[in-house]
């Protein structure tokens, strides 16, 4: 097709060319000054756009042949939001749904689209396009690209843009979208107005296989000029389909870090051979996968694994291990580190990296840099292998240390339990007096009937609802995360369990958290899941994303509870040392940022339930209720 370019650069200069209205063809003053062949190519343009026949605009011919390439290569979901520039994407995505070749989502706000977008692929590994009108509706899209390209999360941003004429000039919604998102995609494509030609359609599908082949490694962009007529009317019945069946894109190896035989399948050269050896920790952050807790395992080594590293379980983790860190008896006692995915919940973790006794291995995660604090990373690979140091006659010696390993993990399993049982003493519900319960004794039957009754009465705490919400969770379910004080606390004491956890910590902002979580939940009920998705945020993640509450009419709404700390502001600035340097009401006004909404007003406006918990027994039973769609509103002390 005539002006791809693949991928687009963003430094190449637009051909000058005379400014039309396309709908009334009406010259600007500066139009009328412009010669040569740049006018002479535009009035070729407009002329075959104004004597293109309205049944069968290129525009929709090459959106059609594009969306169609993408449900045959495996896309199953579509978002976009509505706009006139954009309107042949738009209608041809519609035309697919009615097909039931694909799922389509429509939010009227982009930045949530691009959010939503994101929690599908997140779920689904598979990439999701984004479609979006020219102007400030391209720019909405940059947050939720951003999250993708630093977590290494499939996405495709299709914007719609005005043809090279009329760029340039201060056309009416017309701004540079060339290269717009920089490097928060990994690829760009800029691509000129169908107008008829020959090989427009074959462009398109081929525009579609480099989109998906090049989201593997992150988000990526396809600026699509169109110009009129913008659209015409397309038949869903004749579009055809009859290639279809390729199974759904998985981008597995992208996500998630790769294990020994994923990097050796894809020709990968960098996998570190490392022998087990007292000193040595395992580290997994998020999106770290589950082969971080196989290494650990394989190792006898610890495993420091965050809530959100998809390895937060087995008999090797370690819990409150942000103190143990700080310890000269276990964190001054490392002498080598092995770190999956990309740790952000402690200041401890990198600052033992940076320490000059310990030799640290990254194995390389999707994102753009490689985690390195402190620059004293020791080597970058793409997998390591565990191989035996001892040799095979010496059964004896390598026995003897393995228990020594051995010993040495659980030193660090049982201090990392100790510390969190004591928190919990005054936090936690003890467990049921299961004996009192049975006994033939009138005492004791009612002694155990008191101590229920002061349990399901017990304020909750931040503690407590991380526990509740953890232990409410099943592998069935999804568990979504929010940047606020609730993923830390849930960090340092929820015990180990293999669950799906989400979290947007590639730059950890509280945007879009409600649109990720949204998405999560739609992509596990498409594959035929049957559980719940819940979103655990605190009340400021909640505001900054309450228009995603708001569903496409009559599209499906999942089961989602939304879990939402209410302490009236931002409190996880009070555990920074700005708290103590900074004038009290400063400081409130400025990070804090109180703030007073009625979200039972607020759920009732979007058509969502609401339930106010302030015990452990309402929280208990609010987690268990049947609404599909349901916000459960925790107040909490500051």
């Amino acid at each position: 097709m005539p002006g791809a370019s693949a991928p687009a650069d963003p430094e190449a200069d637009e051909p000058e060319s005379p400014a039309v209205d396309a709908p009334s063809g009406e010259r600007s003053a500066s139009a009328s000054r412009a010669e040569g062949s740049a006018a002479a190519l535009t009035s070729r343009r407009i002329d075959d756009a104004r004597r293109a026949d309205a049944s069968s605009a290129p525009s929709s011919s090459f959106a059609v042949s594009l969306l169609s390439e993408f449900v045959r290569l495996g896309v199953r979901d579509v978002v976009l939001s509505p706009g006139s520039r954009s309107q042949a994407l738009a209608l041809a995505a519609a035309a697919l749904e009615q097909r039931e070749a694909l799922r389509l989502h429509v939010r009227i706000d982009e930045r949530a689209a691009g959010f939503l977008a994101l929690g599908l692929a997140m779920e689904s590994r598979s990439p999701v396009p984004v479609i979006t009108t020219s102007g400030t509706a391209v720019a909405n899209l940059h947050p939720a690209l951003l999250e993708a390209r630093h977590a290494g999360v499939p996405l495709i941003a299709l914007t719609a843009d005005r043809p090279a004429e009329l760029r340039g000039i201060r056309s009416n919604q017309t701004t540079d979208q060339v290269g717009i998102f920089g490097t928060a995609v990994v690829a760009a494509w800029n691509l000129d107005a169908p107008v008829g030609a020959p090989g427009e359609t074959d462009a398109a599908g081929a525009l579609a296989r480099e989109l998906v082949a090049a989201s593997a490694g992150g988000p990526v962009h396809g600026n699509l000029a169109f110009t009129e007529p913008l659209s015409s009317a397309i038949d869903a019945d004749a579009i055809e389909l009859d290639d279809l069946g390729l199974p759904p894109v998985d981008a597995g190896v992208s996500v998630h870090a790769r294990s020994t035989e994923a990097a050796a399948a894809s020709g990968a050269a960098s996998i570190a051979t490392i022998a087990p050896a007292l000193g040595t920790i395992v580290v997994a952050g998020h999106r770290a996968g589950p082969v971080a807790e196989a290494v650990a395992h394989a190792l006898h080594a610890p495993l420091v694994a965050e809530i959100a590293s998809g390895a937060h379980f087995g008999r090797n983790l370690v819990l409150a291990y942000r103190r143990l860190l700080q310890s000269a008896e276990f964190g001054g006692a490392v002498r080598r580190v092995i770190v999956f995915g990309h740790p952000t919940l402690s200041r401890e973790v990198p600052a033992l990296i940076a320490r000059e006794d310990v030799e640290t291995i990254v194995v390389r995660s999707p994102g753009v840099d490689d985690y390195n604090p402190g620059r004293r990373v020791s080597s970058f690979v793409d997998a390591v292998e565990v191989v035996d140091s001892s040799s095979e006659d010496d059964a004896a010696a390598l026995a003897a240390d393995v228990r020594q390993l051995r010993r040495w993990t659980a030193e660090w399993v049982h201090a990392g339990r100790e510390l969190a049982a004591a928190d919990a003493a005054d936090s936690a519900v003890a467990a049921p007096d299961v004996d009192a319960s049975r006994s033939y004794d009138r005492l004791d039957r009612a002694r155990f009937a008191r101590a229920e009754l002061a349990a399901v009465r017990r304020p909750l705490t931040r503690r407590l609802v991380a526990e509740l919400v953890w232990a409410a969770t099943w592998p069935h379910d999804r568990l979504v995360l929010g940047a606020s004080r609730l993923i830390r606390v849930a960090d340092e004491v929820v015990p180990g369990k293999k669950l799906v956890v989400h979290s947007n910590r590639g730059l950890a902002g509280i945007d879009g958290t409600i649109a990720t979580g949204i998405g999560v939940a739609l992509a596990v009920e498409a594959a035929g899941g049957r559980g719940t998705t819940r979103v655990l945020l605190g009340d400021l993640a909640m505001l900054h994303d309450a228009g995603s509450l708001l569903f496409g009419e009559g599209e499906r709404r999942p089961r989602v509870q939304l879990i939402v700390g209410n302490d009236g502001g931002g409190t996880i600035f009070d555990g920074l040392e700005v708290a103590a340097s900074a004038d009290r009401s400063a400081f409130d006004r400025v990070l804090y940022t109180p703030q007073r909404v009625d979200l039972a007003a607020l759920a009732a406006a979007y058509g969502w339930q609401h339930r106010t918990a302030r015990t452990y027994g309402e929280l208990e039973q609010a987690l268990t209720a049947p609404e599909r769609l349901s916000i459960i509103e925790v107040p909490l002390e500051r």
